[in-house]
């Protein structure tokens, strides 16, 4: 008989399709586990009477519910043995709390690894050549007139600028990876240690962090949000930069200080950043950084692919599917204390 897993997110069309394609996968792995979902537009103790019996939750659609009503969802359902994410990141989880209840979080292993490292490429290249000065330039019919205006100086080429990677996990070593067509030299820095092979796939160097900000051309940030990493760039950190360097966040906001962040380009302490993750989201119009014109703003869809959507999918029935048969699950995130 299938064991039950629970999709939570406001009950809709769109949810119901999801459902039926994740239960479709979940019959072509054998059967093991059935989806249902749980409207999460009632009161915990509601969700809980829901889901009885249940072996995992499921949280489908971002921010639906506070990280203290997952806690509680879970104490009121003892049955539930996994929190399992569709995305990379997961401090929307009281790890801890959960961990010592016996409920691990997992997150998506990887699914958007791809496409968050194209976009943080794509940053790269287009803070250089100054991309979206151009096309507002051209939507205005100014043409080239306020880009020539700017020195020549001010417009650069990634081949020979020197990375830096803050972060080599999946998605960092993807960007390392990637780098090597761009003629860039890579250079990482990680509080985990990763095998040699794994290390030599990426084809980068090791170095200390202050090492990485003082020498880097480009500093680009993937780390999960946890207590050690909540304000990793702050006025310290960007004062290290060189004055020509860039920064690029697509991980999340709060590991950059933002006020500090704003302090440096405003002063030209760095050369200007590009983030797809505020510490608010959405932005508040009235944000310092939203009159810059040295940074790049997008609106947190670096992930947003089909592809993504679809590998995430999948690894979220695989790993579900795992549970029920007793199998090793995978991605586990190990909570961090201070």
């Amino acid at each position: 008989m299938a064991k039950i897993a629970i999709i939570l997110g406001p009950d809709s069309e769109a949810l119901r399709e999801r459902l039926a394609d994740m239960n479709q996968r979940a019959k072509q792995l054998g059967g093991a586990v059935e989806f249902k979902i749980v409207d999460t537009r009632q009161t915990v103790p509601e969700m809980a009477k829901q889901c009885e019996g249940a072996i995992a939750l499921h949280p489908a659609v971002y921010r639906q519910l506070t990280p203290q009503q997952v806690t509680e969802l879970v104490k009121l359902a003892p049955t539930i043995k996994l929190i399992q994410t569709a995305s990379a990141g997961t401090d929307l989880y009281e790890k801890i709390i959960l961990d010592k209840m016996g409920v691990p979080v997992c997150n998506n292993g990887g699914a958007n690894a791809v496409a968050v490292s194209e976009h943080a490429i794509a940053f790269m290249v287009s803070i250089y050549h100054r991309l979206d000065q151009q096309m507002d330039s051209v939507k205005a019919g100014t043409w080239q007139a306020p880009i020539i205006a700017q020195p020549e100086t001010d417009f650069h080429n990634l081949v020979g600028k020197r990375v830096g990677i803050v972060g080599l996990g999946r998605i960092g070593s993807r960007v390392a990876k990637r780098l090597q067509g761009w003629e860039c030299e890579v250079v990482y820095h990680d509080i985990k240690e990763f095998t040699h092979e794994y290390v030599s796939a990426a084809r980068a160097e090791r170095v200390d962090f202050h090492q990485l900000l003082r020498t880097c051309d480009v500093v680009t940030l993937h780390v999960p949000l946890e207590p050690n990493t909540r304000h990793m760039m702050s006025d310290k950190e960007f004062a290290m930069m060189k004055r020509t360097a860039i920064l690029i966040n697509t991980c999340r906001g709060p590991v950059v200080d933002e006020a500090a962040l704003a302090r440096a380009l405003e002063k030209k302490t760095i050369y200007g950043a590009a983030i797809d993750v505020t510490e608010v989201e959405p932005i508040p119009m009235d944000s310092p950084l939203l009159k810059l014109n040295n940074i790049i703003i997008t609106p947190h869809l670096a992930t947003r692919a089909i592809e993504s959507t679809i590998n995430a999918k999948n690894f979220v029935v695989e790993n579900i599917t795992r549970l029920a048969r007793g199998e090793q699950i995978q991605s586990i995130v190990d909570p961090v204390e201070m």
